[in-house]
């Protein structure tokens, strides 16, 4: 859960989000650093299958990620996330695409248990992953991400979107990294309502657009 345990929390309205591809390389390199989880991944874990995963360096998905937000194209017709903005800084990360963009959700086991949908059905969008960038966590930054993702959507044709968070139990740790699905109860915030608990811990929440 995004819980407030340092700093003061950030107000939701002071933060500014808008697609990736407003955004500039260096914009992401800020979100993302090159350390933990964050920096070595690069948004990929569900881009990206098997051996191409383990092959592939930090720097390659580092590129990738460029070319799939097309930062930088204020232009570009698409992109595969958003950014976030506190005081003109580059803060957070949310990626959200149709859900057939992710070859690896299109396979997982545990996002389809006991769901009989067409997997690829490229109306639905899916948020996959939250960065917040280091020196900003713990500060509520995934709650306006999260939101953001909702409108975005929609505006974007998607008749639902989803998210497949994981649920935080009582004085159990939860490490930033495994948190990058995002928290029940941000998604919740967001208008998102449960659909399944495929696990103990995971959950599918979901947006339908009339």
């Amino acid at each position: 859960m995004d819980s407030v345990t340092g700093p003061s929390a950030i107000d939701p309205a002071a933060v500014t989000v808008v697609p990736a591809n407003r955004a500039s390389r260096a914009d992401l390199r800020a979100v993302f650093g090159t350390a933990d989880y964050s920096g070595r991944c690069n948004c990929q874990r569900f881009k990206v299958r098997g051996w191409v995963w383990t092959e592939l360096t930090d720097q390659q998905r580092r590129d990738r990620l460029y070319e799939q937000t097309r930062c930088g194209e204020p232009d570009a017709g698409s992109t595969s996330g958003l950014v976030g903005y506190l005081d003109g800084e580059p803060v957070g990360w949310v990626a959200v695409q149709p859900r057939t963009a992710y070859p690896k959700l299109v396979t997982s086991r545990t996002v389809w248990r006991d769901r009989a949908e067409d997997k690829q059905d490229d109306t639905v969008w899916a948020v996959t992953c939250f960065v917040v960038r280091k020196g900003f966590r713990k500060r509520g930054l995934t709650y306006p991400l999260a939101a953001a993702t909702v409108g975005y959507a929609r505006d974007q044709g998607a008749r639902a979107v989803e998210g497949y968070p994981m649920r935080t139990e009582p004085g159990r740790e939860i490490t930033w990294g495994e948190l990058h699905v995002g928290s029940v109860q941000v998604f919740a915030e967001a208008g998102f309502r449960e659909v399944s608990t495929p696990s103990l811990r995971r959950v599918v929440m979901r947006v339908d657009f009339p």
